[in-house]
C-alpha cells in the first residue's frame, strides 16, 4: 500500500505539481489549500507525512504544526518562501522534521519526503544475528551470508568480535592487525572500519554491530532482539 502524504499548499499549480511528482514516486498524495481543514483531515485520514506550507489562508502553518503535535507524531516538513523565517521556525522548536525553502525543485522535495519517511518508518529487525568467523579460510559470514572481507577487514572484525563491548583504541587495533609495525595512519583504520560497516550493512541494513566511540576507538556489540512484552 502506498504511503499517504498530505500536501497543504494554497498555490494550486504548485500543489498539483508536487502531487504529480509524489504519484510518480509511488506515494499517495492528497491536497488541501486552507489551514482550517488540516486538523480534522489529519485526524480522520492519518497520513504518513504532511508537507505543510507556512503561509496559508484560514490558519498559518506554525499554528497547525503546534496543534498536530499535541496529538500526533506524524512527520511534518515545513515549507516557506520567506528565508528569514527559517531561524524562527527552528527556534520555536515546533516539532517539524524538516523544512524546505521556496523556490525549490520538486524532485528535491520528493527526495526529502522519502528520506523523512524512511527515518519515521519502523524497521524490521532480525530476531537474531549469527556471525561465523572461519580463521583457516579468512571467511566471515553473517546470518549465512558471506561478507566477502579482505584479510585486513577479517582481522579487524575478528579482533572486535572476540570481546563484544570492549573498546579498542586505534593504536591497539593497529598493533593487532599490523604486527609487522608498519607505519599506518589513523585514517587508514577509519577507512577499514567504514568498508567493514558497508559490507555488514549489505547483509543487515537494520543492525549496527561495529560502533565508534568518540575520541576513544571502536567496539563490537552483539545484537540481541528486544523481548516481546
Amino acid at each position: 500500500m502506498p504511503q499517504k502524504i498530505l500536501i497543504v499548499e494554497d498555490e494550486p499549480r504548485l500543489a498539483d505539481l508536487l502531487a504529480s511528482y509524489a504519484s510518480q514516486a509511488g506515494l499517495e498524495p492528497h491536497c488541501l489549500n486552507n489551514g482550517l481543514e488540516v486538523q480534522l483531515w489529519v485526524e480522520r485520514e492519518r497520513p504518513d507525512l504532511i508537507l505543510l506550507d507556512l503561509m496559508l489562508p484560514g490558519k498559518d502553518g506554525v499554528t497547525i504544526c503546534r496543534e498536530i503535535r499535541r496529538t500526533s507524531e506524524v512527520p511534518i516538513i515545513m515549507v516557506t518562501a520567506r528565508v528569514e523565517e527559517i531561524d524562527r521556525l527552528l527556534g520555536l522548536e515546533l516539532g517539524a522534521d524538516d523544512y524546505i525553502c521556496k523556490p525549490f525543485s520538486p524532485r528535491e522535495v520528493i527526495a526529502r519526503v522519502k528520506a523523512v519517511l524512511r527515518r519515521a518508518s519502523p524497521q524490521q529487525r532480525p530476531s537474531s544475528v549469527e556471525l561465523v568467523l572461519d580463521q583457516e579460510r579468512y571467511k566471515a559470514s553473517l546470518n549465512h551470508h558471506d561478507l566477502e572481507l579482505t584479510a585486513v577487514e577479517f582481522q579487524l572484525l575478528t579482533l572486535l568480535a572476540s570481546k563484544p563491548g570492549r573498546i579498542y583504541s586505534r593504536d591497539q587495533v593497529m598493533d593487532q592487525i599490523y604486527p609487522d609495525q608498519r607505519v599506518v595512519s589513523d585514517r587508514t583504520i577509519d577507512s577499514h572500519i567504514k568498508k567493514l560497516r558497508k559490507k555488514i550493512a549489505r547483509v543487515l541494513p537494520e543492525v549496527e554491530l561495529v560502533h565508534s566511540v568518540y575520541s576513544v576507538g571502536y567496539k563490537y556489540e552483539a545484537y540481541q532482539a528486544a523481548e516481546k512484552p
